[in-house]
């Protein structure tokens, strides 16, 4: 497993791979960018209806009082918003993740696997929907934990095991659904489940490095195509699910 992540790693900056890697950083810094703003304007427009609403109703002698909690809400609202935006950078990535899914895992088999059959692409509304799925849930996880972040780091654990869990749950589909149906590469993944789960450990904190984390699809998909290789050892036999799921997505 750690060589996987390694080779992973080496991976991510090698020369076919950096245009990859530029696109997805591009990308991800605009949804981060929509997102922050998107925040930021609907908290400031909360943050000034509700001071004229409470000054209406309690009266024009209120208006300083109200005038500095309103600003220390909005200073609070940008503060939750890069911090939130930390927070949510799994669910970016999972989207940013399913554009780039088979550019990634063609290199990584072309590379290191030339002499085995090649996997087949996934259709752009399946890659789409995994990558929309997990975003969600991970939000979800993510609005979970909040209350639980400042209890003793109780909140932080437990969002870091599900993120883990997460990702390590798509990031594997993704790459054994280029050779197996939906189906099988689900069951695969619940076969193999703690070894799954160990190496989602491993994306989880690349995606909690600052910066960094901007490259998870690359090295998420690339550490997992390795996986697959490796839980499904040198099986001719994926040959005929490949022609399974190519035939079922027709």
């Amino acid at each position: 497993m750690i060589e996987a992540a390694v080779k992973a790693l080496e991976e991510m900056l090698s020369p076919p791979m950096r245009s990859i890697l530029w696109r997805s950083i591009g990308l991800a810094l605009v949804l981060i960018t929509v997102l922050s703003v998107g925040l930021q304007r609907l908290l400031s427009w909360l943050a000034t209806s509700g001071e004229s609403w409470a000054e209406a109703a309690i009266g024009p002698g209120a208006h300083m009082p109200l005038y500095v909690l309103a600003w220390i809400v909005s200073v609070a609202a940008g503060l939750g918003i890069v911090f939130g935006a930390i927070l949510l950078m799994p669910a970016i990535t999972s989207l940013v993740a399913s554009l780039f899914v088979d550019e990634i895992a063609d290199h990584v088999e072309r590379e290191h696997y030339p002499a085995e059959r090649p996997g087949v692409a996934l259709p752009f509304a399946i890659a789409m929907h995994e990558g929309v799925k997990t975003a969600l849930l991970t939000i979800l996880v993510y609005l979970i934990a909040l209350p639980f972040v400042f209890l003793a780091g109780v909140g932080f654990v437990g969002f870091f095991i599900a993120t883990a869990w997460l990702l390590g749950r798509e990031y594997f589909e993704l790459a054994a659904m280029r050779f197996r149906s939906p189906e099988e590469a689900k069951a695969m993944r619940r076969d193999n489940a703690a070894t799954i789960f160990t190496a989602g450990l491993f994306i989880a904190a690349f995606v909690s490095i600052p910066v960094v984390n901007l490259a998870t699809p690359l090295f998420g998909m690339a550490f997992m195509v390795h996986m697959h290789k490796r839980l499904s050892g040198p099986r001719p036999e994926l040959i005929e699910p490949a022609r399974r799921r190519e035939a079922s997505l027709r």
